[in-house]
């Protein structure tokens, strides 16, 4: 019967060190475990022409569901497949071409056992993850990875804690191994995370936020800098740029520009914008990745960036418009 009056005295930081280190233990020895056998289970799924199915029956499922989810989003296509539902009908999701990787502590799940000669039957290479290499999961195994901790942080050495944690550590040393081999890079990450903000930060382009058309601000270089401001108002960029008609950039002027021009004392109807300008004006190409874009402008501590090929002006990309699409 678990107690209803707290300990006097009870310290709960210590009890919970005592958990961290129990289990850097157990990390610790896991080195051991990174061998032969783990190279052929990185080799047999770099080449694996189908998918890789993790199994794993209470907290060894929880941790496989972890593991697939990591492997699929690092280019290693997996799904999880719990093994009693295997057992009544699941079990057709795998196929010769898959490899499938059984969890469990013992090595003795019945539920996973059960599945082993159907698994063989359709020649489906088994990856078993167990802390006895003794075990009947073990020795049907093709591969055998080993991930024996000292003990649990659980004092009663009943609740899984070191051993799941070993298990959920060794498979991402998979799932990195996997990754670093493939040559897998942040924008394929992104390809698998369209939706949330790191997909737009790796994945949108300065052209799908850029300005164009009539909503660039653009003055000719005979324009005052009266007219000029005129335009900055309008387009509401804090900025304008100086082309020609067939949009050939001269220069920019902007507000910080402004600012240097009122210390100047000069009449602001007669002077002429070419005057004042910056030549040139910082410039990236349209396909640029928007994070890069936020990168340079960071960088050059300005607020906007031409997007243009050659000195061809082709839009106006502002801070606000990273913001607005989540790339800040």
């Amino acid at each position: 019967m678990s107690q209803i009056d707290l300990p006097p005295g009870f310290d709960f930081q210590l009890a919970g060190k005592e958990v961290l280190e129990i289990e850097r233990e157990g990390l610790a020895q896991l080195d051991q475990y990174i061998n032969a056998d783990f190279s052929k289970a990185c080799e047999s799924m770099f080449y694996c022409q189908g998918k890789v199915v993790v199994m794993g029956m209470g907290k060894s499922g929880h941790i496989g569901k972890k593991m697939a989810a990591t492997f699929a989003s690092t280019g290693t296509p997996a799904f999880f497949v719990h093994p009693g539902e295997a057992s009544h009908g699941d079990l057709g999701m795998v196929t010769a071409q898959d490899i499938v990787i059984a969890i469990s502590n013992s090595g003795e799940s019945n539920e996973i056992l059960a599945l082993i000669p159907v698994l063989k039957r359709l020649q489906v290479p088994l990856i078993c993850m167990t802390s006895r290499p003794e075990s009947a999961m073990a020795r049907a195994a093709d591969i055998h990875l080993c991930v024996k901790v000292p003990k649990e942080a659980c004092p009663l050495g009943l609740a899984p804690t070191s051993s799941t944690t070993a298990t959920l550590v060794m498979g991402d040393a998979l799932a990195v191994a996997l990754l670093k081999a493939r040559g897998f890079t942040a924008e394929d990450f992104a390809l698998s995370h369209p939706g949330g903000a790191l997909g737009r930060k790796l994945l949108l382009r300065v052209n799908d936020i850029m300005h164009t058309g009539d909503e660039i601000p653009r003055v000719s270089k005979d324009a005052t800098l009266r007219d000029a401001l005129l335009e900055i108002t309008r387009k509401n960029l804090g900025m304008t740029v100086i082309c020609d008609d067939l949009m050939k950039i001269e220069g920019i002027f902007t507000d910080g520009d402004l600012r240097r021009v009122f210390d100047m004392g000069v009449d602001l109807h007669k002077l002429r914008i070419v005057d004042v300008m910056t030549r040139g004006g910082v410039r990236i190409r349209p396909g640029t990745l928007a994070v890069e874009a936020l990168n340079l402008m960071q960088s050059r501590h300005i607020t906007s960036v031409l997007v243009a090929d050659g000195d061809q002006l082709l839009g106006v990309v502002h801070m606000h418009d990273l913001l607005r699409a989540g790339v800040v």
